[in-house]
């Protein structure tokens, strides 16, 4: 069996989604598929006709027997006349729905969502990386349950975090941009400056440069530069250590998933504290796992983060029910077998 895997940007590309593709790809061999990547050229979401045009010949180009498994960042935006001809071999991957972005008008994300319709609607299944992604799928597009399978982010076997005690180390990764809400937990950690923390965030710093730099002057402004980090992308090993050395493990997404830093934080046994939506409550016990705050509530934060600063046995009660939870969240061997099976046609 052939799965060509069709993806819009670079794959190397060190995001928590290209990262998933990669895992992915390189266990479908051990499960009797050859998988491919083919680069899909173009500004994705916001390709031109050009680009289309040069998707369009690409994914023709394919072999008939292979499956097409395309990234939603490129599907949601083909037309019609590109993915009925192809879409009985077509299984859409989708992390998350081009309309959820954050910082769209209103219009442009009423065209996506309806492009996303017609797009879900013509393909053979589709692939969502979270239970939350399935169920907005489910009730936003209108998508039959029996054609989505959950595939979540998988993770390695990891040791249990040392941590660090004094200071106690916060750790937040994920690439910086508006979304992220790392403004927000900036402003709850104004007030927290008589506790003894540090705050080390990872992740890309070219996404928004504008914004890097006013959060850098915010952070400055604040009297935080000596109590904040960003670290910026760092190479694998570097990142096994600030996970090791974390006490707090703190995730300020507006919208989110269930992604790969919140599972690597869950598998080492972390203390948690997170706005993010999309946890992923079928695992038994995730809500004794994380301090769940709104997205965008700065108040609640503080609270939430000065309770676990200032807890000891919160803290050491909200590591032990992660740690608990961490066991259960699938392998990258896992979600690529629940992968490969709709690949080859399987009942999971």
């Amino acid at each position: 069996m052939e799965a060509i895997f069709a993806i819009p940007g670079r794959l190397e590309t060190p995001t928590g989604g290209y990262m998933y593709d990669r895992r992915v790809m390189a266990l479908m061999p051990s499960l009797g598929v050859n998988a491919r990547y083919l680069n899909l050229p173009g500004h994705f979401p916001n390709p031109s006709g050009e680009d289309l045009q040069k998707v369009r010949e690409l994914l023709f180009e394919t072999p008939k027997e292979a499956k097409l498994i395309i990234d939603g960042l490129a599907l949601g935006v083909l037309p019609k006349e590109i993915l009925e001809p192809i879409g009985e071999r077509v299984i859409a991957l989708i992390h998350k729905p081009l309309a959820t972005k954050s910082g769209l008008s209103e219009d442009r994300r009423a065209v996506l969502r309806e492009s996303e319709k017609i797009a879900f609607s013509l393909v053979q299944h589709i692939i969502a990386t979270s239970t939350f992604t399935r169920e907005h799928l489910i009730h936003e597009y209108a998508i039959s349950p029996a054609r989505i399978t959950v595939a979540e982010p998988g993770t390695d076997p990891a040791p249990r975090a040392s941590g660090t005690g004094t200071p106690l180390q916060l750790l937040s990764v994920g690439a910086l941009e508006p979304r992220k809400g790392y403004s927000v937990l900036i402003d709850a950690l104004v007030p927290l400056k008589h506790l003894d923390w540090r705050l080390t965030i990872v992740g890309d710093l070219d996404r928004d440069q504008v914004w890097v730099e006013g959060l850098r002057d915010k952070i400055s402004q604040d009297g935080l530069q000596n109590r904040v980090h960003l670290a910026g992308i760092v190479v694998p090993a570097t990142l096994e250590r600030l996970y090791d050395s974390a006490d707090i493990f703190v995730q300020t997404c507006h919208v989110e998933s269930f992604g790969t830093a919140l599972s690597e934080a869950m598998v080492r046994g972390l203390t948690i504290v997170s706005s993010a939506e999309g946890l992923n409550d079928e695992l038994p016990g995730m809500k004794n796992a994380v301090l769940m705050v709104l997205p965008r509530d700065t108040d609640a934060l503080q609270e939430a983060l000065e309770k676990v600063l200032q807890d000891r046995k919160l803290r050491g009660r909200l590591a032990d029910a992660a740690w608990d939870v961490g066991r259960r969240i699938p392998t990258w061997n896992e979600t690529a077998r629940r992968i490969g099976a709709v690949i080859m046609g399987l009942e999971i």
